[in-house]
Parts: C-alpha cells; structure tokens; sequence
C-alpha cells in the first residue's frame, strides 16, 4: 500500500517503526559523504600515468614550444586539438586554460562586470540593474557566481528536454537587463536532461533585447555517458552562427571528471570574434596557462577517441554506483509512493523530489544519522527551493559500499519525513 492509502493510525505506526530503524542508524555513529559530484580515489587512479611517464623529460610542443617557458596564451596546438572535438569548435575558436572551467566562467563574468563583453554598449557594472536566468533545479556553484556580483537571478523552470524556452524567448525578447543564462546541455545538473535538437535551435534563434546577451553553456558532462550512447547534440556554436548570431554563445568544459579536477585543463569555446575579444582581456592577466599539462593531457589522451575510450574505464567504476542508488530508491519509495527521482544516463547526479515541505527535513535527518547531503534548495537560485522538495543525490565519490548504506539511510529518511508531512496535513 502507498502511503496516502494508510489511515492516520497506520501512518502513525509506520511512522514509530521507520523512526527506531533511523535511531539504529544514528547509533552506528557513520560518516558518509553524499554531498558533493566528486571522482572516487579509484576513478583519479586511472590517470596516474599522466603523473609518472606521459613525459618523460619531453617538453617541446609538435610545433617547436618549450612548454617549460613563457607565451602561446590561448594554449598548445595539440591540445586544441584534442578538445576542439570535444566541445565542437574550429582551431581559432578556442581557448586552453588552467583546471577549472568553473574559475573561467566567474573569470569571463568579472570581466563583463568590469569591462563589458564583445558588443557591449557598456560595461556590465554600470547598467542599473544585470539579470540572469537560472533553469531550476540547476548547478549550486552557477548560482553562487551571480550571487557574488549582486546579479538578480531569474528562476526558469528545466523539463524533460531543456528549460522551458517560451519563458526564456519571452524574457530575453522583452527585457534588456537580462544579460545571460545558464545552461548545463548533456546531463544537466543535477537531473540528467540532455537538451533535444529544438531546444538548442530555439537557443540559437533568440533575439534578445541586450545586444550583450550571453548563453553560458557549460559542457561539463559531455563525454561522461554511463552506457555506450554519448548523446549528440545539435552543435550550439554552429546553429548560432546559421542564425545569425554568432557571438552569443560561451562555451566551457575541463577535464575535472575526466583526469584530475586539481589538475586538470579547462576549455572555453566561442566565436573567432569572441575568442581574439577575449585573449586581448586576457593579455593583461596571464602570460600563458601551464603548458605542460596542457603537453601532458595530449600526450596522455593522443586524440578525442583516446578520451571516449579512457571514460569507458570511468563508466565502469560509477555505473554500478547509481544502480545501486536507483534500485534502493524503487525497491524501498517505489512501493509506498514516497518521491520521485531522475533516471540519468549519464552526469553525476540524481535528482530526488520528496513530497513538498520534506526536502530540508530528510537532510536533517540523513545528517542526524551520518549521512551528508547537499543542502536541500541548494539546486535553486539563492538556495530557496520554493517547494521545498529538491535533493540532488551524488553517488560517486563513496565506495559502493559506504554508498549503500547511505542510500538506506537516506530513504529511511524519507519514510520518516514524508510520514510526518502526512500526519500534519
């Protein structure tokens, strides 16, 4: 029987026996971590070699760079090379950085903030007011960024293919403080959505009312697929130069998930215009990135098919991590009605929706128990889930078994909260 089939004596019941389970938890004094999408010790280990012999005293570039010294600011060759495939650009639309591609996002937005983009009648930080949109539940660290700049962030709802786009083509046509959205096209984050065809061409299609209007498009999972179909996309780059705006779209992914997040390479893709826009803002800033882990990526992944075939390996470690979390959830929500959850194919996480004014409790009570989560409405725009209902799951840095138990915990978590929610109303 689902839970809203109970009678309120039974709920109660319920309720009592789901609470001494989670008591008998909290006894065991665990500490398990659920609350961040990081590699495993296991999936970092399969880099290794880029660490011991990928170059072996070699530091000159295919073209004759000594990666040891100064200069070639946009990055080598041969890792453009690499990772044009990758994000879907030509040689000159692209730009190879440090490891972050989160620090390159807050990099290209202070910028705009103090100097303007390509097109710009003005830098950002004069304008009376700058507004974002946020497709929701979204990445916590996106929002953070905006919140940092005093950016006004718009909550755009994300379905089953992308945001909902007659919000965003209303919004960005009407309003000219909107200068940018976020958008996390193959398996977002947190709930896997990988954006159909006619999202993407109805992106490329905006006409927007800021001649500096800005699509962040963090590629952050495209390769990360946990079966052999690696979603392809319409390319974004192309389809906004076919309709006519080309400079409107950023392109941003790393290696974070693919070698080694502390050292890793960080991409950003975009119009030839855009790219020469932004090298000469970066000339003041930097002389070059490190080259010789850019020297060392390429030697170590030799081609954009190394790279497919090195996350096989990955997919083999995780997959097994979020089978284990979806077949608790159905074996022990499924039955009685209590959630709702994201089958992903691919990304880092899985997105929970509890029954509406649970979210912030069951993380209350995972934490009472041992088990860390990211803090409910944390996928929302200034942290406020507005049904509180959101949990984003992150299934693999725990090994499989720390992840077992916390998952059981986690739904003896829900049992207890959802029943209470039931019992109030």
């Amino acid at each position: 029987m689902t839970l809203n089939e109970l009678s309120k004596s039974e709920l109660k019941n319920f309720l009592e026996k789901q609470q001494k389970i989670l008591d008998g938890f909290k006894a065991k004094g665990l500490k398990l971590d659920m609350s961040r999408g990081k590699p495993s010790a296991e999936q970092l280990d399969l880099s290794n070699e880029m660490l011991t012999h990928c170059l072996d005293g070699d530091h000159i570039s295919e073209n004759g760079v000594d990666c040891r010294n100064y200069g070639v600011l946009d990055g080598i060759y041969e890792a453009k090379r690499l990772f044009m495939k990758m994000i879907g650009v030509g040689r000159w639309e692209i730009i190879i950085g440090g490891n972050s591609s989160l620090q390159m996002m807050y990099d290209v937005l202070a910028k705009a903030m103090l100097l303007g983009v390509k097109d710009s009648p003005k830098p950002w930080c004069k304008c009376e007011k700058v507004k974002w949109l946020c497709p929701a539940p979204g990445y916590d660290r996106h929002f953070a960024i905006c919140e940092a700049f005093g950016i006004e962030m718009i909550t755009v709802p994300m379905l089953d293919d992308g945001p909902d786009m007659d919000m965003v083509e209303r919004l960005v046509s009407t309003d000219p403080d909107i200068k940018g959205i976020w958008c996390v096209p193959r398996y977002a984050n947190p709930t896997g959505v990988v954006y159909s065809d006619r999202v993407v061409t109805r992106f490329a299609n905006l006409r927007p009312a800021a001649p500096d209007f800005r699509i962040f498009w963090d590629d952050a999972y495209c390769v990360h697929s946990l079966d052999d179909n690696v979603p392809n996309i319409l390319n974004i780059l192309d389809e906004c130069k076919h309709a006519g705006n080309p400079n409107m779209v950023l392109i941003f992914a790393s290696t974070s998930k693919i070698s080694f997040p502390g050292g890793g390479v960080a991409i950003i893709g975009a119009s030839e215009e855009n790219i020469n826009f932004m090298k000469e803002q970066m000339s003041y800033q930097t002389i070059g990135y490190d080259k010789l882990n850019q020297l060392r990526h390429a030697k170590f992944f030799k081609t954009y098919e190394g790279i497919l075939e090195h996350m096989k390996k990955h997919r083999a470690i995780i997959k097994p991590k979020f089978e284990a979390v979806l077949q608790t959830l159905e074996r022990e929500l499924a039955p009685i009605g209590a959630g709702e959850w994201s089958d992903p194919k691919g990304g880092y996480f899985i997105s929970f929706n509890g029954l509406p004014g649970t979210a912030k409790r069951i993380v209350s009570l995972c934490k009472e128990a041992g088990v860390t989560l990211t803090p409910a409405g944390a996928t929302f725009p200034y942290g406020v889930d507005p049904e509180d209902r959101n949990i984003r799951i992150a299934p693999t840095y725990p090994t499989l078994d720390e992840l077992k138990a916390a998952i059981e915990i986690f739904c003896v978590a829900v049992k207890v909260a959802t029943a209470e929610k039931m019992l109030e109303e």
